[in-house]
């Protein structure tokens, strides 16, 4: 019995080492990290230089995180949103530029130069062009 369990715990710990070593997982571990470290590009760039640019538009005290609609006693801070909003909407574009077009643009620049034909793959169509002026 202590046997099998020692079996069963070795074959499971083998296949944790095949799943967490697979080129995959790896990968993904990469692109997380990196989409962690854009996600703090992004924030920067909107909390320092995009938003602060808005508010000179709409002047406030503190820029957009005064922007605040007091009721009773309570502040609801609407600027914050519209930073987060605006912190979205630039993540979103920038992976749209890099999935659609940038992407679409490397697999169109693969497809758009057919490889050369082998020398047997050009004796064939040589051959099928003969037999279709015989006929």
């Amino acid at each position: 019995m202590q046997m099998d369990t020692a079996r069963r715990a070795l074959s499971l710990l083998e296949e944790f080492k095949n799943f967490a070593l697979k080129g995959n997982v790896i990968d993904l571990a990469v692109g997380v990290i990196i989409g962690a470290a854009f996600g703090k590009i992004v924030d920067s760039l909107v909390k320092h230089i995009i938003m602060p640019l808005v508010s000179l538009l709409v002047p406030g005290e503190q820029g957009y995180l005064g922007w605040k609609i007091v009721v009773g006693a309570k502040e609801v801070p609407y600027g914050l949103f519209i930073g987060e909003v605006v912190n979205f909407i630039v993540v979103a574009f920038a992976l749209y530029v890099f999935t659609v077009k940038f992407l679409s643009f490397v697999m169109k620049s693969k497809q758009a130069t057919p490889p050369a034909p082998t020398p047997s793959e050009a004796l064939l169509a040589e051959i099928r062009d003969l037999l279709k002026a015989r006929a």
